[in-house]
């Protein structure tokens, strides 16, 4: 998430007239020349988050339209470099990461709302361990960075574990 944070910085700064256009391209014809961007995990978390976003914050719908747009728009540029084989598997890490930033989306509202104590954040804990892990069963599409810090769900969360 942090490598999208460092983009998002940039492309702002960009907006702001901080930036020179030319500064923010880069090469997408080789994407092997990638060095620290994204992850196609991570834009695929992002894209998950993005779309809830879409859904559940109207007031600015057209600002994450055009996100999801440019997701996806890279997403397909790393898969174009692949055989574009995705598995089940692979599929189902996705269904399992939106499920997840989901779960969190209503969590952390409900905290924020007063609904639940701040104790309810130990579950948010617990479901990034599993995003993690869904993140690093996507990543085998394309090989490459993966996050080896997975938090084990405490014992209060067992219902939450997914069956890998």
């Amino acid at each position: 998430m942090r490598n999208w944070y460092i983009i998002s910085f940039f492309v702002n700064l960009y907006k702001k007239k901080k930036l020179k256009k030319t500064s923010l391209f880069i090469n997408t014809n080789h994407m092997k020349e990638r060095k620290y961007l994204p992850t196609l995990a991570e834009l695929i978390d992002r894209l998950s988050i993005s779309q809830l976003k879409e859904v559940f914050i109207t007031d600015h719908k057209e600002e994450y339209v055009k996100e999801i747009s440019e997701i996806v728009h890279d997403i397909e540029l790393i898969l174009s470099e692949t055989d574009g084989r995705i598995t089940g598997e692979q599929i189902r890490a996705i269904v399992v990461l939106a499920q997840m930033n989901l779960h969190i989306w209503h969590n952390e509202t409900n905290v924020r709302n007063g609904i639940s104590g701040h104790s309810a954040l130990a579950l948010t804990h617990g479901l990034n361990g599993i995003r993690n892990t869904a993140k690093n069963k996507i990543q085998e599409v394309v090989g490459g960075r993966k996050d080896y810090k997975i938090d084990c769900l405490a014992s209060d969360f067992k219902d939450w574990e997914i069956s890998w």
